[in-house]
């Protein structure tokens, strides 16, 4: 079992940034690959990006690379997701997962769950 929370969320001007986190229970978190999740208003929830155990490799939807990074702290069992170059169209809650690989997280199979955090930008 491992409990999730992410926070850093808010309220940010397009073209701002936000660093998110994702704060993990237990002394397990290096056997899991994470990832990086997000449900706007009135979709459906979509693949944001994720990272492999050591944080070794990266993967990243088209519509955050080059803006979006995420890494993780092992010794901190956090995951982050640094945004940047915010724009009106990543308002979302965000929600991060803990997974057995990058794969399956890119299909949107995940272990566990994090509650979400609100992202809001403005134009």
């Amino acid at each position: 079992q491992v409990q999730l929370v992410e926070s850093g969320g808010g309220l940010v001007q397009a073209g701002g940034s936000l660093r998110l986190s994702c704060a993990a229970s237990g002394r397990t978190f290096s056997d899991y690959a994470m990832g990086w999740f997000r449900r706007a208003p009135g979709k459906e929830r979509e693949f944001v990006a994720a990272i492999t155990r050591y944080g070794g490799i990266t993967n990243y939807a088209d519509s955050v690379k080059g803006r979006f990074t995420i890494s993780r702290d092992n010794a901190k069992n956090t995951v982050y997701l640094q945004m940047n170059s915010l724009k009106p169209e990543d308002t979302a809650v965000y929600y991060c997962a803990a997974g057995r690989s990058t794969a399956t997280l890119r299909l949107m199979s995940g272990d566990y769950w994090g509650q979400g955090t609100q992202v809001t930008v403005s134009s």
